[in-house]
């Protein structure tokens, strides 16, 4: 994506009230969220910056500490390059190209990509991947969560080429070694975000001493959900200061439950009583698509390359990313009802 003077401008804005923070967190975040909605341009804009107006009216909310930890607590430029892409790149002039592309090629584009790297031999399929998000860049697509149940050492070379790109790294306690902090550090546009299971407090405090942005995962079914709804899963995690918790919900996880625990989300959300921002990732994620475009569309490609429609769990996997590539598979998946304007 190629820098602009509002980017410029916005970065400059952004590095000034990281400074700011510092001395003064509620002020100079409330100043923030202010400008921002007054030069906010999309639909999409006004409804999420009124949104976060309206909770920092909550003098003690739990995410001004959030924000000050994160402040203090992870290294400037690593702050600045990946709120820069998530925030400018992909929600804002991410989400304009996307609503341009829908309406002139007539079928829905997700905000995010969702790729499930579970085969130990997912390596050898890197140049698709590679193709697939300069495909969805063009497309208007900055943010890309990649799943990855194995060693992804060899993602990071992929990462790197995109550096325009917001990237969340799904990975296990286990994965946080000096090997891969060492790969992880350089790249700012990258945040890993570790499964909450044994091992992940001590992957966390790793993360944390080397000044990097992190979050982390909870993969739930029915078992889980008194654990979600209850509040302990996020009186825990916050213990580890991650920026989210984010509930992923297991493929056995029953439709009912999942929207009991989407819903549980939005509740702490709305509370601000835990220092984590709780994130149902396929709910939330079609909620958020939903904004930018109208038409919710929610796409996860699991190991085969199959494409998984996640707002329609009903309808069967189809089509081969590693074959395909990206654009005809959302075209064949996503149509608009309606044809597209000439």
């Amino acid at each position: 994506m190629e820098n602009s003077m509002s980017r410029i401008l916005i970065e400059t804005t952004v590095r000034q009230t990281l400074k700011g923070l510092k001395e003064n967190p509620k002020r100079s975040i409330r100043n923030l969220v202010d400008m921002a909605l007054n030069f906010s341009e999309s639909r999409f804009q006004s409804r999420f910056f009124q949104t976060a107006s309206t909770m920092l009216e909550h003098e003690e909310s739990a995410y001004y500490t959030l924000v000050e930890d994160a402040v203090n607590h992870i290294e400037t430029e690593h702050l600045v390059k990946f709120g820069m892409n998530l925030g400018y790149n992909s929600c804002t002039c991410g989400a304009q190209r996307i609503r341009m592309n829908e309406k002139r090629l007539g079928f829905n584009i997700p905000w995010t990509v969702l790729f499930q790297m579970d085969d130990p031999q997912y390596s050898t399929h890197l140049p698709q991947y590679d193709l697939a998000i300069q495909e969805g860049e063009q497309l208007g697509i900055y943010s890309w969560i990649l799943l990855s149940h194995s060693n992804p050492m060899e993602l990071f070379p992929l990462i790197k080429r995109h550096s325009d790109s917001a990237f969340f790294l799904f990975c296990r306690p286990e994965d946080i070694t000096p090997a891969i902090l060492d790969e992880i550090i350089p790249l700012k546009h990258l945040m890993p975000v570790v499964r909450w299971e044994s091992g992940a407090n001590e992957a966390c405090t790793i993360l944390r001493n080397a000044q990097l942005p992190y979050s982390v995962y909870y993969p739930y079914s029915q078992k889980d959900l008194q654990f979600i709804l209850n509040g302990e899963l996020f009186c825990e995690t916050q213990q580890t200061h991650p920026l989210f918790t984010a509930l992923a919900a297991k493929p056995d996880c029953p439709a009912n439950i999942q929207h009991l625990a989407h819903q549980a989300a939005i509740q702490v959300r709305t509370g601000q009583s835990y220092q984590t921002v709780p994130w149902e990732l396929t709910c939330d994620t079609q909620n958020l698509d939903e904004i930018i475009s109208d038409d919710a569309c929610c796409v996860l490609f699991n190991g085969n390359g199959q494409l998984f429609a996640l707002d329609h769990p009903d309808r069967a996997p189809f089509g081969n990313l590693f074959q395909d590539g990206l654009l005809p598979l959302l075209q064949q998946a996503y149509p608009k009802s309606a044809p597209a304007s000439s």
